[in-house]
């Protein structure tokens, strides 16, 4: 079933190629969640929900019937952004040959980027679904002053150590507000080297930023598969929505969640 509707409309396979290829660039681009967590699927577009098995989770059996215990549902939220090309610069571009502007694909596809990093990092209250700030129960560590000496290493080292003390051993990543990792580009002149590179070395290049966070946020959390992924199910792609008023109206869209299977893989530094 053609759900994205592309042969309701007479486009060039050129056409698409290069929307999609708009649209992707500019998702790779300012997509931060991706980076660091694993991603479950695509479990093709007709997938409404995911199970998430907490560490715990184990089969039970009573008089014949199975269930598993410590296992949820949760729903694959439809996220989209859409855009309209106009009818008139279409018609321009394949009657002279010259490039199509797509600056409104390019737009869109950022901000879906960002709509699913903020349902990455918090959550929806709307949708029942907790992110890596908001997920009740997760353990949070009182920040000193980034700004000032080796605070923001310390702490790093310290979140390791916990990490580690649980068994959570694997890919830590760090991610920090802009300003928060502004805070790091200033210079050790004991070592050489900024705070910045001096924590991605030992997060082996992990550590990111992400606008959407705000100010003054930092989460840290080893974001191995067993612990935390990003279950997907239509993975981000374009479809044709209608004709208004001769123009030509496109929707990104994407079914994604965020599974959460250890609190105890993340920290929140406050």
């Amino acid at each position: 079933m053609d759900f994205l509707a592309r042969g309701t409309v007479d486009f060039s396979e050129d056409f698409w190629k290069e929307l999609d290829a708009a649209v992707v660039d500019s998702v790779k681009k300012h997509l931060i969640g991706r980076r660091f967590l694993s991603l479950y699927g695509p479990l093709g577009a007709g997938a409404t929900s995911v199970h998430i098995d907490d560490v715990s989770a184990v089969q039970e059996e009573e008089d014949g019937v199975v269930k598993t215990a410590g296992r949820r549902y949760i729903e694959l939220p439809q996220l989209h952004e859409d855009f309209t090309l106009y009818w008139r610069d279409i018609e321009h571009s394949e009657a002279t040959g010259q490039p199509l502007d797509l600056s409104k694909a390019v737009m869109a596809a950022q901000a879906l980027a960002q709509k699913e990093d903020r349902l990455i990092f918090f959550g929806n209250e709307f949708l029942g679904l907790e992110g890596l700030f908001t997920a009740e129960g997760v353990e949070k560590l009182s920040r000193a002053d980034w700004a000032v000496g080796e605070n923001a290493f310390t702490d790093v080292v310290s979140a390791i150590s916990k990490f580690q003390s649980k068994s959570l051993i694997g890919r830590y990543a760090l991610i920090l507000s802009p300003d928060m990792y502004f805070k790091l580009h200033r210079l050790q002149p004991s070592l050489g080297m900024t705070e910045e590179e001096r924590i991605s070395k030992i997060l082996n290049g992990h550590l990111y930023s992400s606008p959407v966070l705000g100010e003054g946020k930092a989460v840290m959390v080893c974001a191995e598969p067993q612990y935390m992924d990003l279950a997907v199910g239509k993975d981000i792609e374009t479809g044709y929505l209608e004709t208004k008023d001769f123009n030509h109206v496109f929707r990104i869209v994407e079914t994604v969640a965020l599974r959460i299977k250890c609190k105890d893989a993340i920290i929140i530094f406050e």
